[in-house]
């Protein structure tokens, strides 16, 4: 800013000038705390140092009446003489040399009355005209006040050294409190009281030198008009100065207190933050009545403002040291949420679900827990938590009753709303024998739906806060989510396997001549219909009819799409020459199905054997499915690959009959391709090839479940055993000796 010539720039407005007045006060109670200094002057004659004439400012140092001149020095301040101040004037008398002394400490007066004094000062000899000495002049400077404001001065920077390090509170305080008694000219105790957030008590900050019955006493008054020193001058935000507190009214309630504990004049000057706030109260005491001084009311208002300070920054740090405890339980509540909703959701059946939510809550939330559940118009004890058995014991045995109207839980239940009491339920229940002091009873939601609730318990000195409450209901309802969803997969796993099984033989058939042993694992969690298939089932003339396939898709189409081939596979096979014929018409009813059911395509195996005396006869086709494996007597595997294309796809399989001959012992291995495409971590797949060798391995001559249970060995540990992302199924037909009866 450009200022012209002349002109003075504007004072500061609003918050600045403020700041400026604050200053300016400031710096006027530290120039009243260093005083103003004053030459003193004296005259003294003759070697008894007569005191011819003084000024003013002498007298008022001397103190006292001694105001008298025509006397020697030594008479009139006797106390001189023990100081060596008198044999000095001698010397200068006597040798005309001046002395000259910095900061000289001297005793004036006696008894009770003497008090302590620094001077700068000089002793010049008086000559007369002959060169001859007469006497000696005194001038000096007394640096009393200006001593005495240094080493409070000093005392005010260690404490705000100690604010600066966050020493804590109490020890700034105090130390403050005896400082300023330590250096103050007159005996003085100092009491500092703290306002509580409210403003509306006063409670013990520091008073080291006050009797302890008068402190407790203190403790905790109210803020004011009237109630005492302390209490008015909060009330008013003013100093508040009583000098006699046997005649003020201020003291009127306080006053055999205060004479109890000798204590007779009280000044005090409220402390204030930046913000106006009232933080407590800097108090002077006294034991006779008394009248402050500038410097005194300067003093008090000095150390009221580091006090000020002090106590500022103490909330501040209390008030960032909740912020972070505040931030720690968050993170706690977090944390302690995240891992119950990850124990909640790693199970998938009810009970257990609410057996972990009751587990919890306990300790964390409350010592002991029950969760009950709304079953058939009636309550069941689903869960309970308690730190031993035998109160878990107590807690299982009891089952609160639905309709009760003096039992929590059936008011919870009815009402969808919680109930927290700090008092032993009502109704009945073990809780004299658990010592049971309070609960918190929470109602688990559906959809707007009560089906059950939680109820914590509360022993010895546990009770339920606004924060516990808050948790707990946060935890059941994430317990009431992870419930719903486990009955939702319960009842989605039901439905799938029994459309399942209704696809699969619900039994294998006793098939003559042949030892029959199947195999089926769903991918994922058995939530989906699984696209793979077999069938056994017989013909006319003493033949069997086996097959096994696997459906494009999942879920209700590939369930409707197996269901075609194998009940078409059924319909026609007793009616039709050979298996050729068979896949033939299963392939017809593919194609012919409406676009609503399905247009995904099938690879099949069917085949048709017929016990012999010697083994099996087998004639089989193979529809775009993985190639059956043969396993002979010698525990070579064969590969069995008649060609034919995916059904469904076109009006004509072009499938081709392969026939082959199973001697006892000898078997036939049919399988999906989740076996072969089974994969590792390193997304290497089982494949032909291992899957012929872990048949061709198998030790004697395995019957057909020890075939599947190899394949299933060398499969699992080849993907160690990882999840599995294909359906898998297996049929395997083993001709045993027997020899089937004559048809």
């Amino acid at each position: 800013m450009t200022r012209i010539p002349g002109q003075h720039a504007p004072r500061p407005a609003g918050r600045a000038g403020a700041r400026t007045r604050a200053q300016e006060g400031a710096d006027h109670d530290l120039a009243t705390l260093f005083g103003e200094s004053s030459a003193i002057f004296a005259y003294l004659a003759g070697p008894a140092h007569m005191l011819e004439t003084a000024n003013e400012a002498f007298f008022t140092a001397i103190g006292g009446e001694r105001t008298r001149t025509g006397l020697p020095l030594g008479q009139l301040m006797p106390e001189l003489a023990e100081q060596g101040f008198l044999t000095l004037l001698d010397r200068v008398y006597r040798t005309g040399g001046a002395h000259v002394a910095r900061d000289a400490r001297v005793l004036l007066g006696e008894g009770d009355s003497a008090r302590e004094g620094f001077f700068n000062f000089t002793y010049e000899p008086r000559v007369d005209e002959g060169g001859n000495v007469m006497g000696v002049r005194v001038v000096g400077v007394e640096t009393t006040q200006v001593k005495q404001a240094q080493r409070l001065t000093a005392e005010h920077r260690v404490l705000l050294e100690q604010i600066a390090r966050q020493a804590p509170l109490p020890d700034v305080l105090d130390g403050m409190a005896r400082a300023i008694e330590l250096l103050a000219p007159e005996e003085v105790l100092v009491s500092v009281l703290l306002a509580d957030p409210d403003g509306r008590h006063l409670r013990h900050g520091a008073a080291p030198s006050l009797p302890g019955f008068y402190n407790r006493a203190i403790d905790g008054i109210a803020t004011g008009e009237g109630v005492g020193s302390c209490g008015t001058a909060a009330h008013r935000r003013s100093s508040v100065i009583v000098t006699d507190i046997a005649t003020d009214p201020f003291w009127d309630d306080f006053r055999a207190l205060a004479d109890q504990a000798g204590l007779a004049a009280c000044w005090s000057t409220p402390i204030l933050a930046r913000d106006g706030a009232l933080l407590g109260t800097f108090a002077m005491y006294h034991r006779t009545p008394r009248t402050p001084q500038d410097a005194d009311l300067a003093l008090a208002r000095v150390f009221a403002d580091t006090a000020a300070l002090a106590i500022e920054r103490h909330h501040a740090e209390q008030a960032r040291t909740a912020a972070e405890a505040r931030e720690k339980a968050a993170r706690d509540d977090l944390a302690f949420l995240l891992s119950a909703s990850s124990a909640l959701a790693s199970d998938l059946d009810v009970p257990q679900v609410l057996t972990r939510l009751a587990d919890s809550c306990v300790p964390k939330l409350a010592p002991m827990c029950t969760v009950d559940l709304i079953e058939g118009g009636a309550v069941r004890r689903i869960a309970t938590s308690a730190p031993d058995r035998i109160q878990r014991d107590l807690l299982s045995t009891h089952i609160p009753v639905y309709d009760a109207a003096d039992d929590a839980v059936a008011r919870v239940l009815a009402s969808g709303t919680s109930e927290v009491a700090r008092r032993t339920p009502t109704g009945p229940g073990p809780w004299h024998d658990l010592k049971i002091t309070g609960y918190l009873c929470i109602p688990l939601m559906d959809r707007g739906q009560t089906f059950g609730a939680v109820t914590l318990l509360s022993t010895g000195d546990h009770v339920f806060d606004g924060h516990t409450v808050a948790l707990a209901e946060e935890l059941v309802r994430r317990a009431a989510s992870a419930a719903r969803n486990a009955r939702q997969y319960a009842h989605r796993a039901a439905l799938a396997r029994d459309l399942q099984a209704g696809l699969l033989l619900p039994g294998l058939p006793d098939v003559p001549g042949t030892d029959v042993a199947t195999y089926y694992h769903p991918a994922g969690e058995g939530l989906d219909i699984g696209g793979d298939f077999y069938d056994v089932f017989p013909l006319k003339d003493g033949r069997w009819a086996f097959l096994l396939g696997d459906v494009c898709g999942r879920g209700a189409i590939a369930a409707t799409t197996t269901a075609l081939v194998r009940h078409t596979a059924r319909a026609v096979a007793s009616r039709l020459p050979g298996p050729a014929d068979v896949v033939q018409a299963v392939n017809e009813a593919l194609t012919d199905r409406p676009s609503s059911h399905g247009t995904g395509f099938v690879t099949l195996v069917y085949g048709q054997l017929t016990p012999t005396p010697t083994g099996l006869d087998i004639e089989l086709v193979r529809a775009g499915h993985t190639p059956p494996l043969h396993r002979d007597a010698r525990h070579a595997v064969h590969t069995l690959d008649p060609q034919g294309l995916l059904l469904g796809i076109t009006p004509d399989a072009h499938v081709t009959a392969h026939r082959l001959h199973l001697r006892p012992h000898e078997s036939l291995v049919l399988y999906t391709d989740g076996i072969t495409e089974a994969r590792r971590r390193d997304g290497e797949q089982l494949g032909d090839q291992r899957l012929a060798e872990a048949v061709a391995h198998i030790p004697g001559q395995p019957r057909a479940r020890h075939i599947i249970d190899a394949i299933i060995t060398a499969l699992h540990d080849f993907t160690e055993e990882g999840d599995v992302d294909d359906d898998q199924a297996m049929l395997v037909l083993t001709a045993t000796e027997e020899s089937p009866a004559a048809p």
